[in-house]
């Protein structure tokens, strides 16, 4: 569906079902470059399992117009905008990557939107190397390429598809083509926000890394967890694309989670 937001046409994907306010809602934010494809499986499962879902693509980002924003913070802000703009109260959140950073920001800003937050690959901090990030800015889809290759696990690296049919690496390749990599790169550089808002944040959290990453190591998102007081599960022989590459075992923890606060208390 399209909303407004800012005055900027906005695509969410709802998980082929109408979005309806009235039901648990998720939210699925996506990371460096990549766009609400990421959450395919993710969000159909939980359209059709009694929730709403909500999968924006951020602002420049593949169907949304607009330009992309240039810091986290900023990205944060916006978030508690576009779950105004479609008329959710409150909201379980979920971050890939950047997104968890964005995910962050916005449990420090608006804390009252969100129902519990959950981090798929990643950590407090995203140090990018500055090559990539120089490759983004004079190259784009060379830096895809390196981006990919160091983010996929090595079952993804000979092609082997939890999707019969589908390559991983070429969907994720598809997806960065045409998005704002180096924009994205640089705010995920410039943070360092996330430790101090850990300490503040009061909401159920669960952070789902895998053992392979090479791009947030999974003894920092281990760190992070600490620090946030969050449950923490490991996926094993995956690398950083998870909700990609391991798209069931990845559905299984936020199911866990999600399934059990609603279960447990509808005023969660």
């Amino acid at each position: 569906m399209y909303l407004v937001v800012r005055g900027i046409k906005t695509y969410a994907a709802t998980g082929g079902k109408d979005f309806d306010p009235a039901l648990p809602t998720v939210m699925f934010v996506h990371g460096s470059g990549l766009d609400h494809r990421s959450w395919a499986l993710q969000t159909r499962w939980f359209a059709y399992n009694g929730y709403s879902v909500l999968a924006p693509d951020l602002p420049g980002h593949s169907l949304s117009a607009g330009e992309a924003l240039e810091s986290i913070e900023e990205m944060g802000v916006w978030l508690a905008e576009f779950i105004a703009a479609a008329g959710a109260e409150r909201v379980h959140a979920i971050g890939h990557s950047q997104g968890f950073l964005d995910l962050l920001e916005l449990a420090g800003r608006a804390p009252k939107l969100l129902k519990s937050i959950t981090g798929v690959g990643t950590a407090g901090a995203i140090p990018v190397n500055p090559a990539l990030i120089d490759a983004a800015r004079d190259n784009p889809g060379a830096a895809a390429e390196m981006l990919l290759m160091w983010g996929f696990g090595n079952d993804a690296q000979y092609g082997i598809s939890a999707v019969p049919g589908m390559q991983p690496i070429a969907i994720g390749r598809q997806i960065m083509a045409r998005n704002p990599l180096y924009q994205d790169l640089v705010a995920c550089s410039n943070y360092d926000n996330g430790g101090a808002l850990a300490k503040a944040i009061d909401l159920p959290a669960q952070l789902v890394l895998a053992r392979n990453d090479r791009l947030t190591p999974v003894k920092a998102g281990m760190a992070f967890a600490g620090e946030l007081n969050a449950k923490v599960s490991v996926i094993e022989r995956y690398g950083h694309m998870l909700p990609i590459e391991a798209p069931r075992q990845t559905l299984q923890h936020l199911r866990d989670l999600i399934g059990a606060l609603e279960a447990g208390s509808p005023e969660n």
